[in-house]
């Protein structure tokens, strides 16, 4: 079969001047031109060549088959604004070295002992609602998740500060949001108020992470955490192979922001879709009710709950917090029938891919029976990415969404006030656009 460099070829032509579209609106954008123009779209934003795939085995081969010839390059020179070199933006050798240091903190055993400390502070949320109080349920989960990655990730009680650290991700997520958009990073030049705030910002959460490490460097204690395996990656005080402070800043900033945001924003979306389908919302209180009695979830108990599970799967097949994954390309490389050029922005979108009738009958529907006879397929689903960079953080979102579906569900109802406006906002992660407003009811009131 002949091969076709872009553009030619009918699919790939749609017209210029799309940045105020793409911009305003990247998920209405993306899905008008796949609709229009099928599985493999091009078209250009100034001097940026984008390619857009919406087929499972295309997605495969750029983020699993040939992966090497993928990087995250240019996407995301405004997330290291933020969060530096660390294993999300990191690329070639120096990321292996990365991923090998950081693993062990996310191996099945070292994840399961996190399991009292997810529950302690899912408790400890809920201690504070009182039966028909009104709550943004975003800012609960999201505030929930940045003490529990305190915890976690760094042994230290951050409640305290939680507050300012959450508004502080907020204010500095705002303005890098849509990392794939060309030309965003331009915007840190440019002395606007947004960009003053970024920067404030930042400074504030180096204040607390940098803390943190000098806390630790001066303390002989033995920790079980994330920061010892940062600051000592081949043995309690090794000093020949520590990395910098600096680096350990990366690494430790970029696990704490996707470890609050990722799975806060997918147990957002979680309790709005319950709150919207009865029946669904019985279905899960009764496996609650049935295998837990009334007791806190242990690490025993995580296998028990699969249709709990299912709810989640679902949800982040709806409402995927990583909504699309932009890679550039090294050299030039054959999808189909076209070779799409050297230096090429691909773009691949969850959330396009989750709602597609091929794959899925009736995609709009929230249903978590479809995974009754079902296993999730690669690039079908892919709401952690997929291939060698999948986030490797996966196993513990897992079980700390299951866990606090788990632990609220069993005490509380959550209703969707009713005049509440919901909408997507498409920053670093598919938010809530004016958060989620829901009261709490008592489950035995």
């Amino acid at each position: 079969m002949k091969k076709h460099r872009l553009p030619p070829g009918p699919k790939t032509k749609i017209p210029l001047g799309h940045l105020t579209d793409f911009r305003k609106d990247i998920i209405g954008f993306m899905d008008k031109v796949v609709k229009s123009y099928g599985d493999i779209v091009h078209f250009r934003i100034g001097p940026i060549r984008i390619v857009l795939l919406n087929n499972p085995d295309h997605i495969r081969e750029v983020l699993s088959t040939r992966h090497e010839n993928f990087v995250k390059g240019r996407p995301l020179e405004m997330t290291k604004k933020l969060i530096g070199n660390g294993i999300l933006t990191s690329e070639g050798e120096f990321h292996k070295r990365q991923a090998r240091i950081i693993q062990p903190a996310f191996h099945r055993k070292r994840v399961e002992s996190y399991v009292p400390i997810i529950v302690d502070c899912v408790t400890k949320m809920m201690k504070s609602w009182e039966e028909g109080e009104t709550v943004d349920i975003r800012d609960e989960m999201t505030e929930m998740s940045s003490i529990m990655a305190g915890r976690i990730m760094f042994n230290v009680d951050i409640e305290e500060e939680s507050e300012e650290i959450v508004n502080a991700l907020d204010t500095a997520t705002a303005l890098f949001g849509r990392t794939s958009i060309p030309f965003s990073e331009w915007l840190l030049k440019l002395p606007l108020p947004s960009s003053i705030r970024f920067k404030k910002a930042k400074a504030r959460l180096d204040r607390l992470i940098y803390g943190i490490i000098e806390d630790r460097r001066n303390d002989d204690g033995t920790h079980e955490d994330l920061m010892s395996l940062l600051l000592y990656p081949h043995g309690e005080h090794d000093s020949e192979n520590t990395m910098s402070d600096e680096q350990i800043r990366d690494e430790a900033i970029t696990l704490f922001l996707t470890a609050f945001d990722t799975t806060s924003t997918a147990l957002t979306w979680t309790w709005y879709l319950l709150s919207q389908n009865d029946q669904v919302e019985a279905e899960f209180h009764e496996e609650l009710d049935r295998e837990l009695q009334g007791k806190l979830p242990t690490v025993g108990d995580i296998g028990k709950l699969p249709f709990t599970r299912k709810v989640m799967t679902e949800s982040m097949r709806l409402f995927p917090p990583t909504y699309v994954t932009p890679r550039e390309s090294l050299e030039d490389f054959e999808i189909d029938q076209y070779v799409i050029p050297k230096g090429s922005l691909v773009l691949m979108s969850q959330y396009l891919i989750h709602r597609d009738p091929r794959f899925y009958e009736n995609p709009e529907i929230f249903d978590p029976h479809r995974w009754d006879s079902k296993e999730p397929q690669r690039f079908e689903y892919f709401p952690f990415s997929g291939g060698p960079r999948t986030c490797i953080g996966e196993p513990l979102a897992w079980m700390e969404g299951v866990l606090t579906l788990a632990t609220v569900g069993q005490s509380w109802r959550l209703r969707l006030v009713s005049d509440h406006p919901v909408e997507m906002l498409p920053l670093v992660n598919l938010r809530p656009k004016y958060g989620m407003k829901m009261t709490v009811h008592k489950r035995d009131e």
